[in-house]
């Protein structure tokens, strides 16, 4: 339940408990008092009490403001009749305020409060055959306290409101904010996947496809060579199969454990040498230095994809990979001597695999606020840079 909306059933049970006080009260003193109309204003009493407690009992008073108005009218005219029998009416005024300026419209309660104040002013003077400043201030004074109070409970409701409004608001921007950050995370994933399945799984594939087709080709006149070629062929199967097995156990790429990253991209161009019968090399410059795992990823997976693309499609004779240890930066650069292509030819991504080779090169390094270049013209081999910022080294004072 709301705590603003207990706290107001809470005080309009308190205003009621007051008003039947009041009244028990004035017919206890006008008894005790042996006054000669204590007959008549116990009647009243009784009839104002009834007419009072229709207003809680009846809905459409609390829904409808004509109907509280004349709930209010019908309070009142009897209130007036108690206090022409008897002075201790008065004190009824203000609980009374603050049910007119709970029930209605700011400018109409305000008017329904100056009418029960003169109302108790003059009646409280009649009983008293004169007007004394006590008889003005008591009433006046009552009902701007009751106004004061009214209208500071009103803009502390208000305000309440406000801010349990904003607090909705921001519950459900940071669900909404929640829900977006997941889409997106899945999204990630899947892209990371997918980069990895194109890197390893799909250029796995793609390379036992040409070795078997080279074994083929041999068939049935150069078996030997026909049976070097299958044996490439399962020795790629058997890599493939290590990757798929690392996807499911997220570990590092089987290239890379137990290794330097230097070692695995020597070892690279020697198995694209010998599957492929390219001249593949390899070169180490610099002084290495340990990388994180995301670089060293990144960077093997950069150099397979394009050594993948010079075997598949440049046909090129002699390919160049160089592992540059710079100041601040680590470079893989992949160069070969192929039929090179027009960049700005390559298709978007599609279902067929084709162009996303280099998007997802290019996507890995930037993931790791690297750079990437591609340099390449038909006829004149191509040329492919990745460089990572080297991690900052905190050193102890």
């Amino acid at each position: 339940m709301n705590t603003s909306t207990t706290a107001t059933k809470v005080l309009a049970w308190c205003l009621h408990l007051l008003v039947i006080g009041l009244l028990a009260l004035t017919v206890v003193r006008v008894v005790a008092g042996d006054a000669p109309d204590a007959g008549a204003v116990a009647t009243v009493s009784a009839v104002l009490a009834l007419t009072y407690a229709a207003g809680p009992l009846l809905p459409v008073v609390a829904r409808s403001t004509r109907a509280a108005a004349l709930w209010l009218v019908a309070v009142g005219v009897v209130w007036l009749v108690l206090m022409s029998l008897s002075a201790e009416g008065v004190w009824l005024a203000f609980p009374l305020y603050f049910v007119q300026l709970h029930l209605l419209p700011r400018r109409y309660g305000l008017v329904a409060v100056a009418v029960t104040a003169i109302g108790a002013v003059a009646g409280f003077a009649l009983h008293q055959d004169t007007v004394t400043p006590a008889a003005v201030i008591g009433p006046t004074l009552g009902a701007a306290v009751a106004v004061a109070v009214v209208w500071g409970y009103q803009t502390l409701y208000r305000e309440s409101e406000q801010r349990r409004m904003l607090i909705d608001e921001l519950t459900a921007t940071r669900a909404d904010l929640a829900a977006a950050q997941h889409r997106a995370g899945v999204l990630q994933e899947r892209e990371r996947l997918a980069r990895e399945i194109h890197d390893t799984l799909a250029q796995g594939l793609s390379s036992i496809q040409l070795l078997l087709r080279a074994a083929e080709r041999a068939l049935p006149d150069r078996t030997d060579a026909a049976a070097d070629l299958v044996v490439q062929a399962r020795t790629a199967a058997v890599d493939n199969l290590a990757e798929a097995r690392r996807f499911v156990a997220a570990l590092t790429p089987p290239a890379l454990e137990g290794t330097t990253l230097a070692d695995a991209l020597d070892r690279l161009c020697a198995t694209a040498s010998a599957r492929h019968g390219l001249d593949a090399r390899f070169d180490l410059t610099g002084t290495p230095v340990p990388l994180p795992t995301a670089h060293e990823v990144a960077l093997l997976r950069v150099a397979q994809s394009a050594l993948a693309n010079t075997v598949s499609h440049a046909d090129a004779t002699t390919v160049k990979i160089t592992l540059s240890f710079l100041d601040d930066q680590v470079a893989v650069d992949i160069v070969d001597d192929g039929r090179g292509f027009d960049p700005s030819s390559v298709r978007p991504p599609g279902p067929d695999g084709d162009g996303f080779g280099l998007a997802a090169m290019r996507a890995r390094i930037l993931d790791l606020r690297g750079t990437f270049t591609l340099e390449s013209e038909p006829g004149s081999g191509t040329a492919l840079a990745a460089r990572l910022p080297l991690p900052t080294i905190e050193v102890d004072p």
